[in-house]
Parts: structure tokens; sequence; C-alpha cells
């Protein structure tokens, strides 16, 4: 669309409210335009795969439909979910309901999903190995060290009996068994590629596994498509009903954006089946 903007914002981890009003000066007028279309919708992402999904709609599908998306950039996930309090985006895709379940009692926030997207399928990926049964005694894995995908990296070890859980585990001391001695590094989630040399094993999500060039070819274990952890497309309360969000949902949900991830991905992003 000839109108739309991508707004870059380089935010660091652990930015504070304050810091995003350079995203925008406020929430954006709700009002429909005076000639019938939607207007405009900004929306928070990652660029990898989610800004790339939000620009294909709003380039090749959104048009038709009255509805301009404004792709709002942001580098990791501590901020984007602030910015949607806030009032700088109007929704955001980049999180799984857990993900902002966490936020939302951590931070007190109510923010609320429209429904899931797609899986970005997270894998442990190694140099070294070809299988993740070759993890020997004393191996060292990375993983994640937000409790929602450090969760999830250890349920997926947990399911191949490689270690035992407590129900709800979300961090090392969760772990009832570990008959291998696996040694753990807690690493933040943007750095897990660099991390792969020196590990036998590292946990990477697909939002950062694809634009270190990391390929399901390459992953030594893959979460599997029955996962719980797909991404929602977030918002707040308040716009839950707005048309914007809800055309916006159906074009991330429909048969053509559909095709295209599974084109653009492979299995490393999983759409919701529609």
């Amino acid at each position: 669309m000839a109108n739309r903007r991508s707004l870059l914002t380089a935010l660091a981890a652990g930015a504070t409210v304050a810091a995003l009003t350079a995203c925008s000066s406020g929430a954006a007028d709700t009002a429909a335009p005076e000639d019938g279309s939607l207007g405009t919708v900004r929306v928070g992402a990652l660029p990898v795969p989610a800004g790339d999904i939000l620009n294909w709609v709003d380039e090749n599908l959104a048009d038709a439909e009255g509805l301009d998306i404004e792709y709002v950039e942001f580098t990791d996930y501590n901020t984007p979910n602030p910015a949607l309090t806030d009032g700088s985006t109007e929704a955001n895709l980049f999180q799984n309901s857990t993900f902002m379940e966490t936020y939302n009692s951590q931070a007190g926030g109510d923010l609320v999903s429209v429904g899931e997207v797609y899986l970005p399928a997270a894998a442990f990926y190694s140099d070294s190995l070809t299988s993740i049964d070759e993890l020997g005694e004393g191996a060292t894995i990375a993983i994640p060290n937000d409790p929602t995908n450090e969760a999830r990296a250890l349920e997926i070890l947990a399911a191949e009996g490689l270690i035992e859980i407590a129900e709800g585990a979300t961090n090392l001391d969760g772990i009832t068994s570990n008959p291998s001695n696996f040694r753990f590094t807690e690493v933040e989630n943007a750095t897990l590629p660099l991390a792969i040399p020196d590990n036998d094993a590292v946990f990477v999500t697909a939002s950062f596994a694809l634009p270190a060039g990391l390929t399901q070819d390459q992953a030594i274990l893959t979460e599997g498509d029955d996962s719980e952890y797909f991404n929602i497309l977030a918002t707040t309360p308040e716009l839950e009903s707005d048309p914007r969000i809800a055309k916006l949902y159906e074009l991330l949900t429909s048969e053509e954006t559909q095709e295209y991830m599974l084109e653009t991905w492979g299995g490393l992003i999983v759409p919701i089946a529609g």
C-alpha cells in the first residue's frame, strides 16, 4: 500500500514505558475514516517472521479490505507489550498466550488474545550432533532465560525422556531428575544462536533462528505442531471488538497467508488451521 509506513524502534531490553514515546505520541484515532475504509492499525512485532507476515498481508491483501497495516518493529520480547499498553500500538504479534498472561500478572496488565496465528516452532540446534539422542553424559545445553520459553525447552526435553520436571516448571529449579548430568546455561533469547558453537545443544525459537540463518534441516529436535505455544494476535480490551483488529486477524489467518507462511518458512512456521 502506497501510504504504508514501517516504523523502526530500536528499543533495548527492559526499556521503560516512557522510552516508548518515540514510537508514538499517543493512541491513534479509532474513528472510521470518512471514505468508508477501516483506517490504520499499528502492529508491534519482531522482524522475522511476524514483521515479514505483516508486510506481506499489507502489500497483498489489506488494501482491498480498506485496511492500512502500520508495522512497528521491535527487537526484543520486553518492549512490545508496554507499547501496546500505553497506546503506542493497537495490537502486537510476537508472543504466545502464556507469555501474555505472565506479562499481565507481573505488570498488572489486561491484554487479551484475539486468537492464535502461527507456531514459531522452536528447536534444539547443534554444530556437533545430528540427533538429540547423541547428547552424552555432562553435555552442555543452552536454553532461554525467560520463564515461558525456558519452560518450553524443559518440556520438550522431558517429553523425550532426557530429564524429568515438576508440573509447571519454568526454570532449572523445576528439574527433578537429570540422569545424564546435563549442564544447563540460561541465555537471553536473542543471543542463543551465538551460543551454538560453545554448547552441545542450544534451544532457539524461530523468531531468532530464522534471522540467524538456521533451518529445520539443521535442527536435532523440533517442536511438534501439537504445541501450546502458538503466537497470538494481542490487543487491549478496549480494542478487542474494533473492526480493524477483526479484519487484521481475518487476513492473518486467511488461506492466502497460510500458504505464504508455508512456502516461505516450511516447517519452522506453522500457520493455525483456518
